[in-house]
């Protein structure tokens, strides 16, 4: 038994005045220790948390004793120290950035995609007329996915919407989606439903539960996270990497942010590169002056930087079929 928990949870609930909402409970998480990222929206709760276990179950209960948030499923993952450095709860406009904020289309309240539970979306995912579809970004399906899934070429979700025709010709299957807790499965859900697909399911807990409550089974590489531990073990039944080294070619899973503060490209780097290229995805970037010290994981606190929309680098990653 580990001294600390992270928690992982959604939900989507009308929160009235959620501004004021977020000011509060960042106040009630500080007055617990805990660390984390939580975003506030009209619509719900989105968040990560982690803490000590009595921290963490405290945290549980009150969310829970919410009317609003009864019905809040939380993934546990045992940690050897907390996962975040610094507590934050944000008000934004949405708990997952899709830009779909008309209820009329996209209310997960109302009609999402059939929940499956892990052991039910095992079953499911490898028959013939079925098609496993990755609603994640790039960065994220590149260091892992389930095996044979459809992943597109995006680089945040809110792309996602403008990409749902590429999907047309698996109109006829059943569609079971995934992501890394669940969250954007509730909107890709409804959306695709919307577009005239009829048969839509979406993993329950996403990747996360279905690793504890179905071993993890066929999903290959490990599974990004949002905090410092960068990417996570899922499968204990059939492992394997499915990623490489950006740098070298050699086979890796570890994933980290670029040094320079300035690109904070997410890509996967062996750690001998890692040393030799001091953190960095380039020369370019290595002699950057405003380059972070490398400590080995790649992990930094987050410091707003201007948008660098000169190239796309969403090729930085060589993956396995």
């Amino acid at each position: 038994m580990k001294a600390y928990q992270t928690l992982l949870y959604y939900c989507y609930s009308p929160i009235e005045n959620a501004e004021e909402f977020a000011e509060k409970h960042l106040a009630f998480c500080k007055s617990l220790e805990l660390v984390g990222r939580i975003i506030v929206a009209n619509e719900g709760l989105n968040g990560t948390v982690s803490g000590t276990r009595e921290a963490c179950d405290a945290y549980m209960q009150a969310v829970h004793a919410d009317q609003r948030f009864a019905k809040t499923d939380f993934k546990i993952d045992e940690v050897d120290e907390p996962s975040f450095i610094k507590m934050h709860c944000r008000y934004k406009a949405e708990i997952v950035h899709s830009g779909l904020r008309d209820p009329q289309i996209i209310d997960p309240n109302k009609r999402t995609g059939i929940h499956l539970e892990p052991q039910e979306f095992m079953e499911m995912k490898d028959r013939d007329d079925v098609v496993i579809l990755d609603v994640r970004s790039d960065y994220e399906h590149n260091v892992g996915h389930f095996k044979n899934a459809v992943r597109l070429d995006i680089e945040n979700f809110r792309e996602f919407p403008e990409r749902i025709n590429e999907l047309a010709q698996y109109k006829d299957k059943k569609i079971l989606t995934y992501c890394t807790g669940g969250i954007k499965c509730e909107k890709a859900s409804a959306l695709l439903l919307h577009e005239g697909f009829e048969n839509v399911y979406q993993l329950h807990g996403g990747i996360i539960k279905y690793g504890k409550e179905a071993g993890g089974k066929d999903f290959e590489g490990k599974c990004y996270v949002f905090d410092n531990r960068v990417s996570v073990e899922v499968n204990n039944v059939n492992p394997s990497v499915v990623s490489t080294c950006f740098n070298c070619g050699a086979t890796t899973s570890k994933m980290i942010n670029c040094a320079n503060p300035v690109c904070n490209e997410h890509f996967t780097q062996c750690d001998e590169c890692g040393w030799k290229m001091d953190g960095c995805c380039s020369e370019n970037c290595k002699s950057h002056p405003r380059k972070r010290p490398y400590d080995g994981t790649g992990y930094y606190v987050k410091i707003p930087q201007a948008v660098n929309l000169s190239k796309r680098k969403s090729k930085k990653f060589a993956v396995k079929n």
